[in-house]
């Protein structure tokens, strides 16, 4: 495979120029800035930390496939995410339900078979969703702990489902990209950054919160 080959994605790039997707580029910051803001909010919290540190490489990586447009930063976009997702799915569920650390990487494992079911079931109902449907089963997982969690703790349950409805509404904006692209040539992907950038400083939030509230 040759990584250095170039991808066009989106809507807003018309060229393989470094600057032909501007807004895609500069929303970015969204991630670096969540991710600052994380890291003081999140002192004295380790797990806090760690996520904020993925999320400002998440910006970074995210910068460099909305510039360079090639495959190696395509990885460079795509492995943080996976790697956040990873890291709170463990924390969630060692954190929230007091469980101990091998039923979190349990919850990792069974990440990979669960995404590729629900992406499985959802595929033929709705198509790809414009590359969106890999990202589907994570509003879904994160409102199914958030709905467990109610019960006991209100707080951490509606957090995790706010945190579901905010991705599920920039998802919208991934998937649409595309298809708003004749009528709007800067495209929607932007809205994703900047909403996800929330979302994702919102899920750091919640994860400290939980655990201080503990104390």
């Amino acid at each position: 495979m040759d990584w250095s080959a170039q991808v066009n994605s989106y809507c807003e790039r018309v060229d393989f120029t470094f600057w032909s997707e501007p807004l895609n580029a500069v929303t970015n910051a969204a991630f670096v800035l969540a991710a600052l803001w994380a890291w003081r909010m999140a002192a004295g919290d380790r797990g806090g930390r760690v996520l904020a540190a993925i999320l400002f490489v998440i910006g970074v990586g995210s910068f460099l496939f909305h510039t360079f447009a090639t495959r190696w930063a395509g990885v460079a976009d795509t492995a943080p995410i996976l790697v956040f997702i990873l890291t709170y799915l463990y924390l969630a569920t060692v954190r929230y339900f007091r469980l101990p650390w091998w039923a979190g990487v349990l919850a990792v494992v069974l990440f990979v078979p669960y995404s590729i079911a629900v992406a499985g079931i959802l595929t033929p109902l709705v198509g790809s969703l414009n590359g969106s449907m890999g990202y589907v089963p994570v509003p879904i997982l994160i409102a199914v702990y958030g709905l467990i969690l109610l019960k006991k703790n209100p707080q951490t349950g509606w957090g995790m489902l706010i945190g579901a409805g905010i991705l599920a509404v920039s998802l919208v904006f991934r998937s649409v990209d595309q298809a708003v692209c004749p009528a709007w040539p800067l495209g929607t992907h932007f809205a994703w950054h900047l909403l996800n950038g929330i979302m994702l400083g919102w899920m750091i939030f919640v994860l400290v919160r939980d655990g201080r509230s503990r104390r």
